[in-house]
C-alpha cells in the first residue's frame, strides 16, 4: 500500500457519496481508503487505520438485509465518525433506538449546535446549513453518548462519546452544500483522532517506487502505453522505479487523433528515455472494422484486435513477468462497492485477458488514486502539461465519433476538423474551462456552395460540455463569434466538410459521446 504515516478507513454502506468522503479526507492531506461495510474484521485490523468513518447508505438498520459492519470495530479503540446511516449503525449496535421518521429529510436543513464544547464542531457557527438525506431518525441515544446538535426534524442530529472517541452525525459533511463540512472533517481527523497529515503526491511517488522495486526485483515488465493520462503516468512511475527493465508498447490503431501516435513515441522515447516498441496496426484495425456501423460491435472488434496485437508484440519480450495497467481508484471502487456492480474494472481500463494468456502478474501503481490525483502525480513526474490536462478520450478512439461505417477517408476528415476545434479552444482560452470537446462526423451529405460551384459534402457536429465528473453534463455556452470562427475554418480548410452544426444537448437525456 503506497502511503506513509496515518490513514483513514471508510466503510461503505452503499452511499452515493462514499467516494466523496475519501476525496475530502485526502484533500486534508490524509490517506483514505474504502472497503465494503461487510469487510472481515481481519482485513480491517490488517489495514490498521488511525480512524474509521462509516458512510451513509439508503437502507434502514431494521431491514432484514440491512448492511452491517463487524461490531468489534466499536471496541478496537479507534476514533469513529458515523455519517447518516453510519450514525444509525452506531446507535443500533451500541444500545440506542432508531425509528422511521415522520418527515423524511432530503436537501438543505438548518443545524443547531447545542453543545459548543464538542470538539467535532469547533470553529463552526452555532446555526449552520447542512445537507440531509435520510428517512430514519434517532429517538434514543446509546449509553455513554450525549446529544450535541439538532435540526427541526431530527432532535438528535449529532451525538458524541468523548471517552471512546465515537461520534455520529445525521447530515453529510462531505458535500459542498454543508457549510463547515471540511472544518468538521478536519476537527475529527486532527483534533479528535490525532492523525498526522502530509500525504501528498511526492511521498506517494516515493512509496510507490519502493513498492514497485520490491515487487519486480530484477524481472522485466511490459506496459501498454496508449498515451492517455492514466497509462502515461503509470508508465513514467514504473520507469522511474526500474528503468530499462520496463518495455512499453504503443499500438497505433488508426483511430487516434491527428499526430497522436508520433507525439507519444517522441515524448516517451526522447523526453523520458523509455524503451518503446511501436506497432502500426492501423490497417488491421480498419480491415476488421470495414462495413461495421453498430457502436457496440465496433467496441468489441477494437478490444479484441488490441489484445491480439499486444499479445503478438509481447512475444518479443517473452522474458517479461509483469504487466502494467493504468487502473485508477474509481475503477477499483466500482468493483468493490457494497451492493455495487459485480463486474470488475471497466473493459477499456484493462487489456482483457492478456495477463492470464501470458501468465503475467499485474502492476497497478495508480489503483489508489482519483483522476485529479493522477494528474497531480503526473505533473510531479515532469510529464508535459498538454498530456496531463487533456480532455477525456474514449477507449475506442475516433471509431465512435464516425457515425456509421468507418473508412480511412472519414477518419482523416474527422482528424482535421477535430484538430481545428481543439486549436481554436486553446487559442481562445476556453479549453481548460471545458470538460470535453470534440467533433463528430455524421453519415449524411448536404448541398453547399464553394465559390461558384455547388457541392455535396459531409456534415460534422461540434460537441462541448461542462461537467465536474462526467456523470452529468451541460452543453458549453461558447460565444457566437468563437463558433463562427471554428465553423469557418473547418469549412475552408477541411475539403469534404461543408456544413458544421453545434450540439446543444445536455446529459441526461443525451450522453456526452454520440455512440
Amino acid at each position: 500500500m503506497a502511503h506513509s504515516g496515518d490513514s483513514v478507513l471508510i466503510l461503505d454502506f452503499g452511499s452515493q457519496y462514499t467516494q466523496l468522503i475519501a476525496r475530502r479526507v485526502r484533500e486534508q492531506g490524509v490517506y483514505a481508503e474504502i472497503l465494503p461495510c461487510n469487510a472481515p474484521l481481519s482485513e480491517i485490523q490488517e489495514f490498521n487505520p488511525s480512524a474509521i468513518i462509516l458512510s451513509g447508505g439508503p437502507a434502514s438498520v431494521y431491514a432484514d438485509d440491512a448492511p452491517r459492519c463487524a461490531p468489534e470495530i466499536f471496541t478496537m479503540g479507534k476514533p469513529i465518525l458515523g455519517i447518516c446511516y453510519g450514525l444509525q449503525m452506531i446507535a443500533y449496535d451500541m444500545g440506542g433506538e432508531v425509528d422511521r421518521s415522520a418527515y423524511r429529510e432530503f436537501g438543505r436543513a438548518e443545524l443547531i449546535i447545542e453543545d459548543k464544547t464538542c470538539k467535532l464542531f469547533a470553529d463552526i457557527a452555532e446555526r449552520t446549513s447542512v445537507w440531509m438525506s435520510h428517512g430514519d431518525k434517532l429517538t434514543k441515544i446509546p449509553p455513554g453518548f450525549r446529544v450535541v446538535a439538532r435540526s427541526k426534524n431530527s432532535p438528535i442530529c449529532a451525538l458524541a462519546n468523548d471517552e471512546k472517541k465515537i461520534y455520529g452525525i445525521q447530515f453529510h459533511p462531505e458535500v459542498v452544500h454543508t457549510t463547515g463540512g471540511s472544518q468538521l472533517l478536519a476537527n475529527f481527523l486532527f483534533d479528535i483522532a490525532g492523525v498526522r497529515g502530509g500525504w501528498n503526491s511526492q511521498n506517494f511517488i516515493e512509496a510507490t517506487i519502493a513498492d514497485i522495486k520490491k515487487q519486480v526485483g530484477d524481472k522485466k515488465v511490459i506496459c501498454a502505453l496508449s498515451g492517455g493520462v492514466d497509462s502515461a503516468v503509470a508508465a513514467v512511475l514504473v520507469h522511474r522505479a526500474i528503468g530499462k527493465q520496463l518495455k512499453c508498447i504503443h499500438v497505433d490503431n488508426g483511430l487516434m487523433r491527428r499526430g497522436e501516435s508520433a507525439e507519444v513515441v517522441h515524448t516517451f522515447r526522447d523526453h523520458f528515455g523509455i524503451d518503446l516498441d511501436f506497432a502500426d496496426a492501423s490497417e488491421m484495425f480498419l480491415n476488421r472494422l470495414a462495413g461495421v456501423s453498430e457502436p457496440e460491435k465496433k467496441r468489441k472488434i477494437i478490444g479484441a484486435a488490441f489484445i491480439d496485437v499486444l499479445a503478438e508484440e509481447a512475444k518479443k519480450f517473452s522474458d517479461a513477468k509483469f504487466l502494467v495497467q493504468g487502473t485508477i481508484y474509481p475503477d477499483v471502487i466500482e468493483s468493490l462497492s457494497f451492493k455495487g456492480p459485480s463486474a470488475t474494472i471497466k473493459s477499456h481500463h484493462n487489456v482483457g485477458g492478456l495477463p492470464e494468456i501470458m501468465h503475467l502478474e499485474l502492476i497497478e501503481p495508480l489503483r489508489e488514486l482519483f483522476k485529479d490525483e493522477v494528474r497531480t502525480v503526473g505533473r510531479a513526474l515532469g510529464i508535459p502539461e498538454h498530456f496531463i490536462d487533456r480532455h477525456p478520450f474514449p477507449g475506442p478512439g475516433l471509431a465512435i465519433r464516425v457515425i456509421g461505417d468507418i473508412t480511412k477517408q472519414k477518419l482523416d476528415l474527422l482528424r482535421e476538423a477535430d484538430a481545428i476545434f481543439i486549436e481554436e479552444l486553446r487559442a481562445s482560452n476556453l479549453y481548460h474551462s471545458t470538460w470535453q470537446a470534440f467533433v463528430v462526423l455524421l453519415p449524411i451529405q448536404t448541398v453547399g456552395v464553394m465559390g461558384d460551384e455547388r457541392t455535396y459534402d459531409n456534415v460534422c457536429a461540434l460537441r462541448a460540455v461542462s461537467s465536474v465528473d462526467g456523470m452529468t453534463a451541460d452543453w458549453s455556452r461558447f460565444p457566437h463569434d468563437f463558433l463562427a470562427s471554428v465553423s469557418s475554418r473547418i469549412s475552408n480548410e477541411v475539403k469534404g466538410i461543408s456544413r458544421v452544426v453545434y450540439d446543444i444537448s445536455s446529459k441526461p437525456p443525451a450522453t456526452i459521446e454520440w455512440e
